[in-house]
């Protein structure tokens, strides 16, 4: 990861504002130990003295931070239910697994590879230049992908080394979010991080297909769902945007290497077969998640609409 930049100081002016209790507002303001700024990313640590409430992360030093690995690894699946042939999608003249790609590449990532499981999708991404690595077609999940892409890498990762499951269905991804990602990861403490944005409408709230999340004041996932979560009781749901700050979960995970390897020999759970996610199969098992807090957003190419979507004028 390049261009690694650590800031003393408590960040009070993103996080606090979007809850509108007040004095809430002030609680986090002061008990958030990291924050994401769009305009500069940078990892920034809370202040040295003891605050009242959850104890102030051990951050680990700069020097520590810069030895890491920050490697990102895209999935690409040939064989997808809604939309066979998914990375091989033309897109304004280019195929979504090289957009990715090229986005991915803009971060500063000390290494970056498509893992597949289609030679269509192997010599394509090789012919313009791109590492990429074979898997096996009968992974269940991304996460699993990436863990067999690990495998084949020289050098192999280092336990402290950063993995990062950047979504291959996001051809306009921001690089500033793959960024974000790392930077939480100068909180020793982190082992699984992601990213979450406000919602800001009733739509999106209630939408299943749109994940949720609530966090601790410190930033640690307690739940994801499908579901509005929390439950803002006395109110219509055409309010509870007034009255709560809901963040909706973005889906893309980075993990030190000891955890990604750990998390891949879990068996499913039953929070997991509810909600049909995998992070509550982590949270099951007792990892902790830290969840990163930013104003980007891509758009996910999901259904062959969403291609003539992109390629409407205008994107």
């Amino acid at each position: 990861m390049k261009n690694r930049v650590f800031t003393a100081g408590v960040c009070q002016q993103d996080l606090g504002r979007l809850n509108p209790d007040a004095r809430y507002e002030q609680e986090r303001e002061a008990m958030y130990p990291l924050c994401i700024h769009p305009e500069s990313v940078t990892f920034v640590a809370a202040k040295s003295k003891r605050l009242k409430g959850p104890a102030s992360p051990n951050v680990s030093s700069n020097i520590t931070f810069s030895r890491m690995k920050f490697i990102g690894i895209i999935p690409a699946r040939y064989a997808s239910t809604r939309f066979p042939g998914k990375p091989l999608a033309m897109i304004h003249g280019k195929t979504m697994i090289r957009r990715v790609w090229e986005q991915a590449s803009k971060a500063g990532l000390d290494n970056l590879v498509v893992a597949t499981d289609d030679d269509r999708i192997r010599e394509h991404v090789a012919s313009f230049g791109g590492k990429v690595v074979m898997t096996s077609p009968d992974h269940p999940s991304g996460t699993d992908r990436c863990r067999e892409a690990s495998n084949h890498m020289d050098p192999a990762p280092g336990d402290h080394d950063v993995l990062i499951n950047i979504q291959g269905d996001e051809p306009y991804l921001y690089p500033e979010q793959i960024r974000e990602l790392c930077d939480l990861f100068g909180d020793e403490q982190v082992r699984i991080a992601t990213l979450a944005k406000k919602v800001e409408d009733a739509e999106t709230l209630h939408d299943p297909n749109r994940v949720k999340v609530v966090t601790d004041h410190a930033g640690w996932a307690l739940y994801f769902s499908r579901q509005a979560i929390p439950y803002v009781k006395g109110f219509p749901t055409a309010e509870w945007l007034g009255e709560h700050t809901f963040l909706k979960h973005l889906g893309v995970y980075a993990f030190r290497y000891d955890a990604l390897k750990a998390i891949a020999a879990l068996p499913v759970s039953s929070l997991e077969k509810a909600e049909s996610l995998e992070q509550l199969r982590w949270l099951q098992n007792g990892f902790r998640i830290r969840v990163g807090i930013t104003a980007y957003e891509s758009a996910a190419v999901d259904r062959p609409e969403d291609v003539k979507k992109l390629q409407a004028p205008g994107h």
